[in-house]
């Protein structure tokens, strides 16, 4: 499969949003990335349900909500109602993950189940057959504009070796510090998704910045 470029709207410029939008559809990426932080989770609060629900008339692609907050489904049926296209919540954040996941697929969504960098790959091994896409955060989540983390780069292996020997239908995706440089290391890896803000909402040229990270 081609990668998979999610365009994280955590960088965008939120004075010209719906420009900002535009342009990253545009661009030639393929999903939009809807990061929602509670200030709980991480150390930052981020937007939530009304912003999705007055912007998501303009965006014609697949949303992908990335949940970064406490005891996430409370907001399973409210992130579905706005029309997202899959929803992703951390493994260290619910208290039942698998019912989280049986959840977000009974509204037939792309369940997702994302780590943060010091929780091993072993952790969420067990529901691996039930999901249908990981995340790897190659950052400590709550911030854009961080730094990438070479030392995550073993989890996508790890993932990735996981998921061809038992043959799952399940695709990787990376969030933090992806860049030109660091997709060719995690596509190397595995991943399947990468998921950029700054490097493509900062660009001269965005459309440029989303081919070099294919």
């Amino acid at each position: 499969m081609k990668t998979i470029i999610a365009a994280s709207l955590l960088a965008a410029d939120f004075a010209y949003l719906a420009d900002n939008i535009k342009r990253a559809e545009k661009s030639g990426a393929d999903w939009i990335h809807y990061d929602v932080m509670d200030g709980m989770f991480v150390r930052n609060i981020s937007f939530g349900e009304p912003v999705l629900k007055s912007v998501s008339k303009l965006i014609t692609l697949p949303v992908d909500a990335h949940l970064m907050i406490m005891d996430p489904i409370r907001y399973i049926d409210n992130y579905a109602d706005l029309g997202v296209n899959g929803i992703t919540f951390h493994f260290e954040a619910a208290s039942d993950t698998q019912t989280v996941i049986d959840k977000i697929r009974s509204r037939n969504l792309r369940a997702g189940l994302s780590v943060k960098p010091a929780t091993p790959v072993s952790m969420i091994i067990p529901y691996l057959h039930s999901v249908d896409m990981v995340l790897v955060m190659t950052v400590e989540p709550g911030f854009g504009g961080q730094v990438f983390l070479p030392e995550t780069l073993h989890k996508v292996k790890e993932l990735r070796k996981y998921i061809d020997d038992n043959k799952l239908d399940v695709i990787i995706q990376v969030d933090g510090g992806i860049n030109k440089e660091t997709s060719a290391m995690v596509r190397e890896c595995g991943a399947d998704v990468l998921v950029s803000g700054s490097y493509i909402f900062n660009a001269e040229d965005m459309s440029e910045a989303v081919r070099s990270l294919r």
